[in-house]
């Protein structure tokens, strides 16, 4: 904890607003504003190095979230990269792929030369983004009690509300990045295997790669706005947190 005390015992200061009594009473006649105090203020970067070692601290639990963010989105990744190369195929093979990719299990509509997720695969993504949401929210929750001495601490030391969420976001957002990411990749990297064992090689040259980049950026988008939605709540529980009540909590 000494690290936290010294990070917020060196922050620079803000000019705030003296509204005493004693600060009223010794303005001069006829102005109104108000002399000059100073406020704890948390920059960006000292914000980003608290965030960092809080994940090094607690790497394991930190884990908990990013496996469950890589499962989610290495599945949507999966899926999306799936249909640009049944498109692909499509563009190259005509009727004769449209017909292996029917029998493959995709939804194909040979008219308008187009391939779909399959209503099967739509749920499948609902229900596990839908988990990976809950368990995001869980890890959290669980990490906001271990660390109510902590917040108090900060809060203690001049920490605001604003501050505390940040630090929460911050972190969450890490979390998103790494375990979308991840995710990504392992979805890409499975789906092009799978394709090639069942199509052959022509995949990789039928493959429109621009396409599957802009769905990578899609799944990985996905998985970070889980995370930090996922965070939402859990951060705005520790930032209205009471000091008192937070260094009284038993773990």
């Amino acid at each position: 904890m000494s690290w936290f005390r010294k990070t917020f015992t060196s922050t620079p200061f803000v000019a705030m607003p003296d509204v005493s009594p004693k600060s009223i009473q010794s303005r001069p006649q006829g102005r109104s504003e108000p002399s000059i105090q100073r406020a704890v203020v948390l920059s960006w970067r000292k914000s980003l190095e608290i965030s960092v070692k809080n994940l090094q601290v607690r790497f394991f639990r930190s884990l908990i979230t990013v496996g469950s963010l890589v499962l989610a989105t290495s599945f949507l990744s999966f899926v999306l990269v799936n249909l640009d190369v049944a498109e692909g195929l499509m563009a190259v093979g005509g009727d004769e792929a449209a017909v292996r990719l029917s029998q493959a299990g995709f939804d194909v509509d040979a008219q308008a030369g187009t391939v779909a997720m399959t209503p099967k695969e739509r749920w499948i993504i609902i229900l596990s983004l839908l988990v990976c949401a809950v368990g995001i929210v869980n890890a959290q929750l669980m990490a906001v009690t271990e660390r109510f001495r902590e917040i108090g601490i900060m809060k203690c030391l001049g920490a605001l509300d604003s501050m505390i969420l940040r630090l929460f976001m911050l972190e969450a957002g890490m979390q998103g990045l790494a375990g979308a990411a991840l995710g990504a990749l392992c979805g890409l990297v499975v789906s092009l295997l799978v394709s090639t064992v069942r199509f052959g090689f022509q995949v990789w040259t039928a493959l429109p790669w621009t396409s599957t980049g802009f769905s990578l950026l899609v799944a990985m988008g996905v998985g970070v706005t889980l995370s930090l939605v996922g965070v939402l709540y859990p951060a705005w529980i520790a930032a209205r947190m009471r000091p008192v009540l937070a260094l009284k909590a038993e773990h």
